[in-house]
């Protein structure tokens, strides 16, 4: 294809993507499944699970192998990177010095406990060399890939669902985003290693857990302090003009390519750059300019680009199946379980510590970001991430019903009760219900 061509055909699989994501998040939000929940189960549809089975020809036609998937990958990435900046940006650093002891013994039970059921799990699965890790990947490198993609969180959901149902600077959405927050930092690591291993280069490790940390250091410290003018000019001119725009674009793609050449991914250079921007009127005006589009046209391609590679059609027998069950019930116990009995041992109440479990069981985006890297590396089989896939999407599936059957009702029940009572703030009345 010429360049004309690869723009043409780019801009027929935007509007296939955008009506596909659109329609099918219509559907899910009609059952209370937030929309990057089908977004997710948008992108499995149209690739090679149902579009590709249904008719081949049309699904090559529209996603052939070559320039116009590169560009369509490439487009994902800055959508992916410029969304979890804004997740950055609305994310409160100082909750977690709130609760920092909780947070980090959820956190660990959360990382531990996969890592253990993981390995067991990616001991059984490394004897059939070439089925589901490439030949290349020893035991040691399977078990850390297997307990990193059990252990990593759907956080940039969670933080949707805590802000979307009020959650924000509560006892809850404080413990559940620093717990999320430390445990994908973690997560993040262990990949790292893994990646670094898997190319026989100690340094990439070090270079990416070393570098990583001195550039989070930087950013929260030196570039904070710096960063503040922006906030001070968009107070002066109520408002974040074209030019300041242009700064902070410029400022996440700068993190993002740097992150990346360090090796830890584009994504926790947004992040990092978003916590340390100023907040008030400068984070207010910056969502609002930013978040429609990013959300509405950018991420989709993400998703969609992930179902693309995911062929469920691979798990073909009742063995690979089981696997499958295997791995979605190792995700579940290891995560929500474990989540939820480190919340109750910290003294938390029982029906908080049952929607900690629940956010904290669900893998969304992030999972999704993991294992495309993990196939794009060789290192794990389309037919592993393909079993992946379906553990992120049903754990992700479980997420919002179980949170809001254990807390959401209570939730309610608690803000009739503060009206009753005249008024009464509703942080009160739950704790009365507690009580």
């Amino acid at each position: 294809m010429s360049n004309t061509d690869l723009a043409i055909h780019f801009f027929l699989q935007l509007a296939i993507i955008l009506s596909v994501c659109r329609v099918v998040g219509l559907l899910v939000k009609r059952i209370g499944q937030p929309q990057v929940v089908g977004e997710m189960i948008a992108g499995v549809f149209l690739g090679a699970s149902l579009l590709g089975m249904l008719s081949p020809a049309l699904q090559d036609y529209l996603f052939p192998e070559g320039p116009a998937m590169a560009i369509l990958y490439v487009a994902s990435q800055v959508g992916l990177v410029l969304y979890i900046f804004l997740i950055g940006v609305e994310f409160d650093i100082n909750l977690i010095r709130h609760r920092v002891r909780s947070a980090v013994s959820v956190s660990l039970a959360g990382i531990i406990t996969p890592m253990v059921l993981g390995g067991l799990v990616a001991l059984l699965l490394i004897r059939q060399t070439g089925v589901f890790f490439t030949s290349e990947v020893p035991p040691p490198q399977a078990i850390l890939f297997m307990g990193a993609a059990i252990s990593i969180t759907a956080f940039p959901m969670l933080a949707r669902i805590i802000f979307e149902r009020g959650l924000s600077g509560t006892s809850l959405g404080t413990l559940a985003l620093a717990a999320g927050a430390t445990d994908d930092a973690v997560s993040w690591c262990i990949f790292a290693i893994v990646l670094a291993s898997f190319q026989q280069n100690a340094a990439i490790a070090i270079l990416a857990i070393l570098g990583g940390g001195l550039y989070a250091l930087s950013v929260l410290t030196v570039g904070k302090r710096l960063l503040r003018r922006l906030g001070t000019m968009a107070e002066r001119n109520q408002g974040i003009s074209s030019s300041m725009l242009t700064v902070v674009l410029m400022l996440v793609m700068a993190a993002a390519w740097l992150t990346d050449l360090i090796g830890i991914y584009a994504i926790f250079g947004g992040f990092i750059l978003g916590i340390a921007m100023p907040r008030g009127i400068f984070a207010r005006h910056l969502r609002n300019i930013l978040e429609p589009i990013v959300t509405n046209f950018m991420l989709p391609l993400f998703f969609v680009f992930s179902g693309l590679n995911t062929q469920i059609g691979l798990v073909d027998s009742a063995a690979l199946w089981g696997i499958t069950l295997l791995l979605l019930a190792v995700s579940v116990l290891g995560k929500g379980a474990a989540c939820y009995l480190a919340a109750l041992l910290n003294k938390e109440p029982h029906r908080e510590a049952l929607a900690i479990g629940s956010l904290m069981n669900a893998r969304g985006l992030m999972e999704l970001i993991l294992l495309n890297i993990g196939l794009q590396a060789g290192f794990i089989t389309s037919t592993l991430f393909a079993m992946l896939v379906f553990m992120a999407i049903v754990t992700t599936l479980m997420a919002t019903p179980l949170f809001e059957f254990v807390y959401g009702r209570f939730r309610t029940t608690a803000a009739v009760i503060s009206q009753v009572v005249g008024g009464a703030p509703e942080g009160l009345a739950s704790e009365a219900l507690r009580r």
